[in-house]
């Protein structure tokens, strides 16, 4: 029985999951990272094609029964001498946010991520980007549409620019909601987001950068000399140094136009640290 509080709508359509597993560009080297295995469809299909995948699964009812299936097919084939199936695999029970992905070489995610967790798992793994190469998620298709979204947009955000500062994402195709068993209110999306080997942009401070994203999309019908006050009592005068016209809203800016207003506020009124 799917447990609700977990958030765990399982996809077990083969053509959707070959989809995804085509859209993520694995080759035989890789070392592949799925959260919430659910059932292992997504998981075997994985294995036949990495050199390892690990599995992290928070409901312990699942991970248990998962490992006694695979301890049962490895029995079987090593019995009946069949062809070697893949036992390249290695299930964790415990908490996906709280997994040390840092102690890992070079690794993908490929992942139907539950809805509740999507956000703050993303970050999370962005944390990690220098080993990782790149992300394959099924999540909510109004959270791919808000992290791939363009500037003018009623879906550009903070979430849109925190992603696209670290990495390159695509929305790759839509998964109605008919094809998850319980069905969920809405319908899905896979992105699969490929980190850059540095920011898209250059910055002289990530933090104030980033507190500069924050505090104007955190009043994003305001025009910028408003929403930005509280950056600096001289922010009209800051925005016209930067080249962007004071009553632009935030929506409208670039992540080129962020940072370069993120640098020159940095310039004339914040010291870098040594």
């Amino acid at each position: 029985m799917p447990k609700k509080y977990l958030g765990q709508n399982f996809l077990f359509d083969p053509s959707i999951l070959h989809k995804i597993i085509e859209v993520s560009n694995l080759t035989s080297d890789d070392t592949v990272i799925e959260i919430g295995p659910g059932h292992g469809k997504l998981t075997k299909m994985l294995a036949e094609i990495a050199k390892k995948v690990i599995a992290i699964e928070l409901d312990l009812e699942l991970y248990t029964r998962l490992k006694e299936e695979f301890e049962r097919i490895k029995s079987y084939h090593s019995y009946t001498h069949l062809p070697i199936y893949p036992f390249n695999i290695e299930f964790i029970h415990g908490d996906a946010l709280k997994y040390h992905y840092e102690k890992l070489g070079a690794f993908k995610v490929v992942s139907n991520i539950p809805y509740y967790i999507t956000t703050p798992i993303i970050f999370r793994l962005i944390e990690a980007r220098k080993n990782l190469k790149s992300m394959t998620l099924t999540i909510q298709k109004e959270v791919a549409q808000r992290i791939v979204a363009k500037p003018d947009t009623k879906d550009y955000g903070v979430l849109s620019i925190a992603v696209q500062y670290y990495a390159h994402p695509e929305l790759k195709f839509i998964v109605p909601r008919g094809a998850f068993r319980p069905v969920p209110k809405v319908d899905s999306a896979v992105i699969h987001v490929e980190i850059l080997e540095k920011p898209r942009v250059n910055v002289r401070d990530e933090k104030l950068f980033f507190r500069i994203v924050r505090t104007a999309f955190s009043q994003r019908r305001k025009t910028l000399s408003n929403s930005l006050k509280a950056i600096s009592k001289d922010i009209k005068g800051i925005l016209m140094d930067a080249e962007i016209n004071p009553i632009r809203r935030a929506e409208t800016l670039t992540i080129e136009e962020f940072a370069k207003l993120s640098n020159v506020l940095s310039f004339e009124h914040v010291p870098l640290s040594c």
